[in-house]
């Protein structure tokens, strides 16, 4: 079922709180990156808009304000672009491999004493998200860099 471009930005921003924004993480997955980017964009972008249009309409004129409400629009739509990404990201199953691996590093932490249930049979980016977090909360430092 498609979701509307609002949900999906909502759960991208819920996506980007869940993700644990650790420094291990950041060679084997795109969202440490993109949440950077995103988060970056959040700040910067909507100044650099108003700017844009400042500038523009200051220096060549009021004629150029359409061309100048445009790049800023294009401006201000980059982090929007980032998070429905990441709200697409989490609602995206993992692939064989990396369902294995959430598995098997599932099945360690329970052997380690986690004690929270397997979230699905196919579990997403979210969920992954999730364990990982509790991995590094809830896990001592040894069982974490043996992870990793």
């Amino acid at each position: 079922m498609q979701k509307s471009l609002i949900s999906q930005v909502q759960l991208g921003r819920q996506y980007a709180k869940e993700w644990p924004m650790r420094k291990e993480l950041a060679p084997m997955f795109a969202e440490f990156r993109v949440i950077k980017a995103t988060e970056f964009g959040l700040t910067v972008m909507p100044m650099l808009a108003i700017f844009t249009v400042f500038f523009q309409t200051s220096q060549l004129g009021m004629e150029y304000l359409p061309q100048a409400i445009a790049i800023a629009l294009f401006f201000l739509s980059l982090p929007v672009q980032g998070l429905l990404w990441l709200g697409k990201r989490a609602d995206t199953s993992l692939n064989p491999s990396l369902s294995s691996w959430y598995n098997d590093l599932y099945h360690k932490m329970v052997a380690n004493g986690y004690d929270t249930p397997l979230a699905s049979r196919k579990p997403n980016y979210r969920q992954l998200a999730k364990l990982l977090n509790d991995m590094f909360n809830k896990m001592d430092k040894a069982f974490t860099k043996e992870q990793f």
